[in-house]
């Protein structure tokens, strides 16, 4: 081994020897402020470069005259973030497959993910397949996919007699969940729409059918039918498995105490500081309760408090369509969730 080599290996260990600067026990990913860092090393990619990244997230490519969203980095409390390193994550992960399993805010990431890797791979011609309800990225030399699979309920969703019913107790599309090495999973947004967005008519448990049920008592039957699938049919020493936490919203200034401020719409930068002034989601805590029964718990990537804080961070006008409140500008603040992920499975 060279000189070089063992230096590098060196800096490497030492780099994540507490996570970068810190106390490694004393680290919390999830709770810590957004800081300003326009450097170039805290642009991983861009919307103008990346050719994944569906129209309505593209917010330079939209026109959106500002990037001052683009030059924040999350700070957690006791330590730094390691710089996230393409080229080491599709080594680590040579040959393996990793699905991203929810809703828009799943495709979100993913899109986010796949761009972070091929900032990293341009020398590597990536793929992108397109089939149903499954869109697939892979990265050949190093045999490593990365695929989203549409499914924001988890649990089924069937068209009876009566209507549509979801079935709080039943999964039956989990086979190609169980294909996967790293399983990264979201639920929660396609609960809460109501109106023309509501995609359910009733619910059913067993052989109850029901049209009316609080909203968070379905989505804990749902959740905990989902973590005993889980428990059941995936084996921990060959899939790790991860829950994306609740992305916040901002349709309302006084959601985060400016009762003066309609959405979303021309904010510049975050909310500063490591407190959000509003409330927090009730599924926070259904989330959090399914997973610490399971058996071998899901590591919840809890991006509540940080998306929370980022009420620039949405397409807002330049979404290609209505006002986005809701979803994330790539590049943008899902990169953080993966810088998370990524500094995750290093440690494993």
């Amino acid at each position: 081994m060279s000189v070089w080599s063992v230096c590098f290996l060196l800096v490497y260990v030492l780099s994540f020897q507490g996570i970068v600067n810190g106390d490694e026990k004393k680290c919390d990913f999830f709770k810590g402020r957004w800081v300003w860092d326009d450097s170039e090393s805290n642009q991983m990619y861009t919307g103008l470069e990346c050719p994944f990244i569906n129209n309505g997230l593209n917010c330079q490519k939209n026109g959106r005259p500002d990037n001052t969203y683009l030059n924040y980095r999350w700070q957690p409390h006791s330590c730094s973030l390691p710089r996230f390193n393409g080229e080491e994550f599709l080594v680590r992960n040579k040959g393996k497959k990793i699905m991203f399993v929810g809703d828009s805010l799943s495709s979100n990431q993913w899109q986010s993910l796949v761009c972070m890797l091929y900032n990293h791979a341009r020398l590597i011609i990536p793929s992108i397949i397109h089939g149903g309800s499954i869109s697939t990225v892979s990265f050949p030399e190093y045999g490593v996919s990365v695929m989203y699979l549409k499914n924001g309920f988890l649990v089924d969703i069937v068209v009876e007699e009566k209507g549509r019913v979801l079935k709080l107790d039943s999964i039956s599309r989990g086979a190609k969940w169980e294909e996967a090495d790293i399983l990264i999973f979201n639920s929660y947004h396609w609960w809460i729409h109501g109106g023309q967005l509501k995609t359910w008519d009733y619910y059913r448990v067993g052989d109850m059918l029901y049209k009316d049920m609080a909203l968070m008592d379905a989505y804990r039957i749902a959740l905990t039918t989902w973590a005993k699938w889980v428990d059941s049919n995936i084996n921990p020493k060959k899939t790790q498995v991860f829950f994306q936490g609740i992305s916040a919203v901002h349709y309302e200034g006084k959601d985060w105490g400016a009762p003066n401020i309609k959405n979303c719409e021309g904010q510049t930068g975050p909310i500063q500081g490591f407190r959000y002034p509003g409330n927090r989601y009730p599924g926070e805590q259904v989330v959090k309760d399914v997973l610490q029964k399971m058996k071998n718990p899901a590591y919840l990537l809890d991006i509540t408090l940080l998306t929370q804080l980022r009420k620039d961070g949405h397409p807002a006008k330049y979404a290609d369509g209505p006002m986005d409140c809701s979803h994330w500008c790539l590049a943008g603040v899902p990169d953080t969730w993966n810088q998370i992920l990524y500094t995750v499975l290093l440690k494993d």
